[in-house]
């Protein structure tokens, strides 16, 4: 599970989460590993498979991107195309076209370009008699409790401290796909599953409906119905648990994808309910920026077996 893919020479290199982002030459060395060490498949293989059609290569291996991140377009695409390889994106319907990012990110993309002081963000939230607490250790920690603050805000609360901060709070960039992009990544071997409508974590939702069907349909109207994948989807945040799992599949979604970092037996079966392996640059780089397949290797073979059906009733929230 990939999220951002960058060139550091590209702008938004300089302001992006370091956490949810890869550099295109680390992003590259993963494909290599991947090549060597496994079977890459596509959607439309783990599809057949899980409908008893036809059963997967040994050690398949399904790369995928969350969020819907026009730099997925710019950068991974590319890497993937040339190394001869496909991948599955899941994209929230609304952001669809959507210039900046959600919230999280343009804070804390204002953080880094030094247009948002923390001081500044706590006085905002001391204003709407939100209690930030007292923080206290390095800026970045200390930001990130801050958002997830704010993540826990009643919606209207946090419309009303977004609105008090939209000065400060694009970049002027684009961060999100359009139309073009889906099209021309679909054109070019990524298929295209959803992320939500809003990507709001499920397990905080009003209308559960909306984000997983309503999320379909909302995406299939800016696409042509040919291109979109509606079959497959993944929970924002990695946020559900056993019964919003099992709305999901009675609304359609035939592959439901968490963010628990397990490894899923594809035999007899692949299970609809499926775990991912997150990445983040500490997985593969050490502290002189070098390219550790060693660490990538123990950090995916090492991963638990783990069938999250039947019996599965946990709960995740591990990503954004």
């Amino acid at each position: 599970m990939f999220h951002r893919v960058l060139d550091p020479a590209d702008p938004r290199w300089k302001t992006c989460d370091p956490d949810y982002t890869l550099s295109v030459d680390l992003f590259t060395r993963s494909l290599e590993f991947f090549r060597r060490h496994y079977n890459v498949v596509a959607m439309e293989d783990v599809l057949a498979a899980r409908r008893g059609q036809k059963p997967l290569p040994t050690r398949p291996l399904l790369i995928t991107f969350d969020d819907g991140w026009a730099d997925n377009a710019d950068f991974a695409l590319p890497q993937l195309h040339k190394h001869g390889l496909p991948a599955l994106m899941f994209v929230v319907a609304d952001a669809v076209g959507a210039r900046q990012p959600f919230y999280q990110e343009r804070i804390f993309s204002a953080w880094r370009r030094g247009a948002l002081q923390l001081s500044a963000l706590r006085e905002e939230l001391h204003a709407l008699d939100i209690d930030a607490g007292a923080l206290a250790g390095q800026e970045e920690t200390t930001l990130r409790c801050l958002i997830r603050i704010i993540e826990e805000l009643e919606p209207p609360l946090r419309a009303r401290l977004l609105e008090r901060l939209a000065g400060c709070l694009d970049d002027e960039l684009r961060h999100m796909v359009d139309r073009n992009d889906l099209r021309r990544l679909a054109a070019h071997g990524v298929g295209l599953g959803l992320h939500g409508r809003t990507h709001t974590p499920m397990t905080r939702v009003a209308d559960l409906d909306s984000e997983l069907a309503g999320a379909r349909t909302a995406l299939a109207a800016r696409m042509q119905p040919e291109t979109l994948a509606g079959e497959t989807m993944s929970f924002p945040h990695g946020a559900h648990d056993a019964g919003i799992a099992r709305r999901a599949r009675d609304a359609g979604y035939e592959l439901v994808f968490t963010s628990v970092p397990a490894l899923n037996p594809v035999r007899p079966a692949v299970g609809w309910l499926l775990g991912r392996t997150g990445f983040e640059a500490s997985t593969v780089r050490d502290a002189k920026g070098r390219f550790r397949p060693d660490w990538l290797a123990l950090y995916l073979f090492r991963k638990p077996r783990l069938s999250l059906v039947p019996d599965y009733s946990s709960s995740s929230a591990d990503v954004r």
